[in-house]
C-alpha cells in the first residue's frame, strides 16, 4: 500500500492563511469641561473677543450622562455665549466628524437643553438681535418692584465696570415677588447661571408667592439715556411664624462673575439684615451656606454684635473667665455658652438666629482676648468641645453617665444636668467609627475653624481701625 504523497508547505502561503486579529478604536469620550467654553457677554462686539467674561461652572460633567463624558465626536468644540442683557444663550458647536464606536453619539442639543432650557436660541442671528430688542429687558422687568433703601453707605463697593460714557452710576436693591409673572419669567432666564455657578442648586418654584427675589441693579445714566444692569440676586423664602409673624431664609445667592469680589454680595446681605429688622421678622437664616458666603456673613454679623450693647457684659464675663487660665486642665467639659438672655436679645434686635450667634460668639471671645497667646490652649479647647458637641452630640461616643450643660444667666460653670443614657440611644451624626480616625478628623476641623476665626478677626479689626 503506497502512502499519499506529502505536499511541501509554502511558508509564504501559510502566512497568508493566518487570520489577522485587530481591535477597532475605543471611544473613550471627552469630558464636557474639556470641550465646552462659556462666556458672559454684554454686547455684540464682545462675542469672540478677549474682553468677554469667562464663566467657570462648578460642574459641567453632571449634565452629560452618568460618567460626564461626550461620545461619538472628533475634534469637538462647543462655545456658548450668554447675554448679560437678556440672559438668553447661543451655542456654537463644531466638530471634524462623528462615529459610533460602541458608546453611541451624544445628543448635544438635548444635553444643553437640560441646562439652558428655553433660553438657548437656535440661530446666532436671533441671539445677536436680542442685544437691541431686549436692551431694556431688566429695566422694564424691575420697574414695578420695590426699591429698598439701605441705611448704610455702599461706598465699600468697588466698581470698575463703569463705561467711560457713563455720567452717573448707582446701585440699588429691588425686591420682587416670584409669583408675579414678570419676576418668574426673569428667574427662569437666570436658572442656567444658577445651575452652572451655584454648587448643589436646584430651581425654586416660580409659582409660589412666598419666594422673593432681591435684585442688585446698577443704574447707569448716559448722555443719551439710561440702562439697568443686573449685578446679582438672592432668592429668599418667607415662612409663616406663629402667631402672626414670618421668618426669612436665604436659599440662593449669586453675584455675576464680572462683579464678584467687589462688595456687592456684602451689600446684598446688609440690605436683607435691614429688611429683617424693619419688618420685625422672627429671624433670618441661610440654607446650607458655602464657605465663602458664611465667611462674609460672619464678618458682617460680628461687626454688628461688637456694637450691640446688651451683650457686651456677657462677652466681658466670658473673656475674664478665660483669662483666669488653666480651664483646659479642669475635669469637666467647658463650652462657654452665652446666656439665654443674650441669645434672645440678639435674635429679637438683630434677627441673628442662635446657631449663627454661637459661631460669632467664638469670634467675639477671640477678639476680646487679643493678644491671645496665654489663653490659646483654653480657647482651642472651647472650640474643640463645641465642634465635638455639634458633630457627635452630647454623648460623644461614651456610654453610661453624661454631663449636659444648661445655659444660665446665673453661673455657666455651675449649670448642668447629669443623667444615664438609655439603651438604644445613638447620635444622629457620626464620624469615622475608628476612635483614632475620629480624633484626627475632629482635630483637622478644629484647626480649620481656628484659622477661619483668625481671618475674620483680621478683617473685622481692619474695619474697626
Amino acid at each position: 500500500m503506497g502512502q499519499k504523497p506529502q505536499s511541501t508547505a509554502d511558508p509564504n502561503n501559510e502566512s497568508k492563511k493566518r487570520r489577522r486579529v485587530g481591535f477597532s478604536n475605543i471611544d473613550v469620550g471627552v469630558e464636557a469641561k474639556e470641550c465646552i467654553k462659556i462666556f458672559l457677554v454684554s454686547s455684540k462686539e464682545e462675542i469672540g473677543s478677549s474682553d468677554c467674561c469667562t464663566i467657570n461652572p462648578v460642574d459641567l460633567n453632571s449634565f452629560f450622562d452618568d460618567d460626564g463624558k461626550i461620545y461619538g465626536y472628533q475634534g469637538l468644540k462647543i462655545t456658548i455665549w450668554i447675554s448679560s442683557i437678556s440672559f438668553q444663550a447661543f451655542a456654537d458647536i463644531t466638530f471634524q466628524g462623528t462615529s459610533d464606536v460602541g458608546k453611541g453619539i451624544t445628543d448635544l442639543r438635548s444635553a444643553l437643553q437640560t441646562i439652558f432650557g428655553e433660553t438657548l436660541l437656535e440661530s446666532k442671528d436671533e441671539f445677536l438681535q436680542t442685544f437691541s430688542t431686549d436692551n431694556n429687558y431688566i429695566r422694564s422687568t424691575v420697574s414695578k418692584g420695590q426699591i429698598l433703601q439701605h441705611k448704610a453707605s455702599n461706598k465699600h463697593i468697588s466698581d470698575s465696570n463703569n463705561h467711560s460714557g457713563a455720567a452717573i452710576s448707582n446701585v440699588e436693591v429691588v425686591r420682587m415677588i416670584v409669583g408675579d409673572m414678570p419676576t418668574g419669567h426673569l428667574y427662569s432666564r437666570l436658572i442656567p447661571l444658577v445651575l452652572l455657578l451655584v454648587d448643589g442648586s436646584s430651581p425654586i418654584d416660580v409659582t409660589d408667592p412666598r419666594w422673593e427675589l432681591y435684585l442688585v441693579i446698577q443704574k447707569i445714566t448716559y448722555h443719551q439715556g439710561e440702562m439697568h444692569r443686573l449685578i446679582g440676586f438672592t432668592a429668599v423664602y418667607r415662612f409663616y411664624h406663629y402667631p402672626d409673624g414670618s421668618r426669612l431664609r436665604l436659599s440662593q445667592i449669586l453675584i455675576l462673575p464680572p462683579y464678584q469680589h467687589k462688595g456687592y454680595g456684602r451689600y446684598l446681605l446688609e440690605v436683607l439684615n435691614d429688611v429683617s429688622i424693619s419688618e420685625n421678622v422672627f429671624d433670618l437664616t441661610v440654607e446650607e451656606p458655602l464657605d465663602h458666603l458664611q465667611h462674609v456673613r460672619s464678618c458682617i454679623d460680628t461687626l454688628r454684635l461688637l456694637v450691640f450693647e446688651p451683650i457686651q457684659h456677657s462677652i466681658s464675663s466670658a473673656v475674664s473667665l478665660l483669662k483666669q487660665g488653666k480651664l483646659s486642665k479642669k475635669a469637666y467639659t467647658i463650652r462657654l455658652l452665652p446666656p439665654p438672655s443674650a441669645v434672645e436679645d440678639v435674635r429679637k434686635s438683630l434677627k441673628i438666629n442662635k446657631k449663627q450667634f454661637l459661631q460669632c460668639w467664638e469670634i467675639l471671645i477671640y477678639l476680646g482676648l487679643n493678644p491671645i497667646d496665654k489663653q490659646m490652649e483654653d480657647f482651642v479647647r472651647i472650640v474643640s468641645n463645641r465642634m465635638k458637641y455639634d458633630i457627635l452630640g452630647k454623648d460623644s461616643g461614651t456610654a453610661g453617665k453624661q454631663l449636659i450643660e444648661v445655659p444660665s444667666d446665673y453661673d455657666q460653670e455651675m449649670s448642668f444636668v447629669m443623667f444615664r443614657a438609655g439603651a438604644g440611644e445613638s447620635n444622629t451624626l457620626q464620624m469615622d467609627e475608628n476612635q483614632t480616625n475620629q480624633e484626627e478628623q475632629l482635630q483637622k476641623l478644629v484647626e480649620e475653624r481656628v484659622k477661619e476665626i483668625k481671618l475674620i478677626m483680621e478683617k473685622v479689626s481692619l474695619h474697626c481701625a
